[in-house]
């Protein structure tokens, strides 16, 4: 699958096993240039991960709700209110997105 943002297409993996959840981007040291799609999430972290990532939490419906760029290793992030999922992308992903912006899949 890939995520259509304003600017690009980014490959996407969905993380709906416990394995692919609890692993996501932990022990990658190559560059990050895909994103991971964690349904029914609400918070994350990034211990045991190597570089900083974006990230962007939707509702329901898709609309972003909260947005971080360059979120650094080894850091919580405590659960965003109104968040029911959560991608994990490539940094200088969500320069261009703001709040509200509805994110839509493509299918390869």
């Amino acid at each position: 699958m890939k995520l259509k943002t304003n600017t690009k297409e980014i490959d996407i993996e969905i993380c709906d096993t416990f394995f692919k959840r609890f692993l996501g981007f932990m022990f990658q040291r190559k560059v990050i240039t895909t994103g991971k799609y964690f349904p029914n999430c609400n918070s994350i972290h990034t211990f045991f991960m190597f570089q900083g990532i974006d990230l962007v939490f939707c509702d329901a419906s898709g609309n972003i709700v909260k947005r971080y760029e360059n979120f650094q290793k080894m850091k919580i992030l405590l659960p965003v209110r109104g968040a029911c999922c959560v991608y994990e992308l490539p940094l200088n992903t969500v320069k261009d997105l703001k709040n509200e912006t509805k994110l839509t899949f493509i299918k390869d």
